[in-house]
């Protein structure tokens, strides 16, 4: 078993002392409240335990998958009218499939940049991750800023892990406010290999975004008011000037992603990169370390919406 902190266990500790300091009323609930604390401690030192069912590489790469997750990419124009995020799913898959043993890390953007993952082996927990991406409620989109992303991505990838770094930069490249995109030309410096993969067309396509009333799912096609005051569809449409300019600042290779044998092709140069340069090998066996935290996330998850429920009918 080995560990591996993503908050120095110093911190995390000062934290949860903290998180103690203030105690609940009633036992039941105080009890709760150390079970939470606790949790959140053992999830924090991301437990990894020998498992033999994990491919043993002798590879020293990370990859790093950066997705727009913004309600553009739900437009409906990827291979005729399919979803490019559903393509953008199955290409990340694919991926994972090709560079098995490595790490991975995933950046999610939307309104927001969040790391979802930090680097880790544990490809069915990544899969998991991006599978888990349905684009963003058309009553929370706000408006895309690249920037954001960009000045993000500086700060992570600036690390000292001393690794090929490949980097997937997924997105339509559209923008909806009134950023400009910066030049981060300094960010190459970071990023050995990889990819700018752009998803959408020059026509575009309508947006079915999923939205939640009460127990109830609704999907329908995107509508908005444009200068006129004219109620018309709402069409997402690629910007591929973003998107090269972004290849430009890391240094990599842009493919626009019309199908997904144009990101294999981009797939398979890169690891001929790497076996030319020694760096991706296969080893022997499946014995490696697999990931354990996130069984600890689903009983943390199951106490807090106990203590949702419970508190909501109390008060």
């Amino acid at each position: 078993m080995i560990i591996n902190p993503i908050i120095p266990l110093w911190l995390m500790g000062i934290i949860c002392i903290i998180l103690l300091f203030f105690k609940r009323k009633g036992l039941f609930n105080y009890i709760r409240q150390i079970l939470i604390v606790l949790l959140m401690f053992v999830i924090n030192m991301r437990i990894m335990i020998l498992a033999d069912d994990v491919t043993n590489m002798t590879s020293n790469v990370d990859i790093m998958f950066v997705i727009d997750n913004t309600i553009s990419m739900l437009a409906e124009d990827y291979n005729g009218d399919e979803k490019r995020l559903d393509a953008v799913k199955e290409d990340c898959n694919y991926i994972i499939e090709k560079f098995p043993g490595a790490s991975y890390s995933l950046i999610v953007f939307d309104n927001n940049v969040q790391r979802m993952l930090p680097y880790t082996i544990d490809t069915e927990m990544v899969i998991h991750a991006i599978d888990l991406l349905e684009g963003q409620s058309q009553f929370y989109a706000t408006g895309t800023s690249l920037n954001d992303v960009m000045a993000e991505m500086d700060k992570i990838l600036d690390n000292n892990r001393d690794t090929y770094k490949i980097l997937f930069f997924i997105s339509d490249g559209e923008v909806i406010n009134s950023d400009e995109l910066k030049s981060y030309g300094e960010l190459g410096k970071y990023v050995d290999n990889g990819a700018v993969l752009g998803y959408g067309t020059d026509k575009g396509g309508v947006m079915r975004p999923v939205e939640f009333s009460g127990d109830s799912e609704t999907t329908g096609v995107l509508y908005y008011y444009d200068e006129d005051d004219n109620w018309v569809k709402a069409i997402s449409k690629i910007d591929e000037k973003n998107l090269k300019q972004i290849a430009k600042n890391f240094g990599v290779s842009y493919v626009h992603a019309t199908d997904h044998k144009a990101v294999n092709k981009q797939v398979e140069k890169i690891i001929d990169k790497l076996g030319q340069n020694g760096e991706f090998k296969m080893g022997e066996g499946t014995e490696g370390y697999k990931e354990t935290y996130y069984y600890f996330v689903f009983i943390l998850m199951g106490i807090l919406i106990y203590d949702f429920i419970y508190y909501r009918k109390k008060g």
